[in-house]
């Protein structure tokens, strides 16, 4: 009978983590890629620099509603893999995409907060390099090798909060919601 080291057990049991994580997080990429391509198509057709600025509060409010209580109950490692996940999915680093929708300052204060808990916004998505062990999971999410639950974007609650938030937006600043 082979037996494994405790070098393999504590590597195979590492993988199995990663995998595990990955398989949960992958959804919320996918879905926010699709989001925010939708958000970049509609404020390319969006003139006035009034009718930016509410449909971008609009679109974080939107995500706020959709993702506030799933990203509450991640760890920490979950977290860190999902704005990997975000980057390769997007092709934005998650402090571009901070500094895109918010200001270079809360993408500033963010990457700092990120930092005090050992991450890095800036970091980018590396498939051959530390992200190798990621990349292989999602080709075999992707190969049907390995399921996922699928999480539908704009969820029954996330949209009620949403709408409460748009109805807000619009009393305060008297702008019809962009389309």
């Amino acid at each position: 009978v082979a037996r494994m080291s405790a070098r393999l057990r504590r590597q195979a049991k590492r993988t199995d983590r990663i995998t595990r994580y990955v398989q949960k997080v992958y959804p919320y990429a996918q879905i926010t890629a699709k989001l925010l391509g939708e958000y970049e198509h509609d404020l390319s057709n969006i003139g006035s620099e009034r009718d930016r600025e509410m449909y971008l509060k609009l679109a974080e409010a939107e995500l706020k509603a959709e993702f506030e209580g799933d990203l509450k109950e991640m760890t920490v490692t979950q977290g860190h893999i999902l704005v990997k996940l975000i980057d390769r999915e997007t092709g934005h680093t998650g402090y571009e995409l901070v500094q895109q929708l918010r200001a270079s300052f809360q993408a500033w204060m963010w990457q700092g907060i990120a930092k005090l808990f050992g991450q890095d916004l800036k970091g980018e998505y590396d498939p051959e390099g530390d992200d190798r062990l990621v990349e292989s999971v999602v080709r075999r999410i992707q190969n049907g090798e390995l399921a996922t639950i699928p999480r539908a974007a704009r969820t029954d609650k996330a949209l009620a909060r949403l709408e409460k938030r748009k109805a807000r937006l619009q009393r305060r600043y008297g702008v019809a919601t962009p389309v």
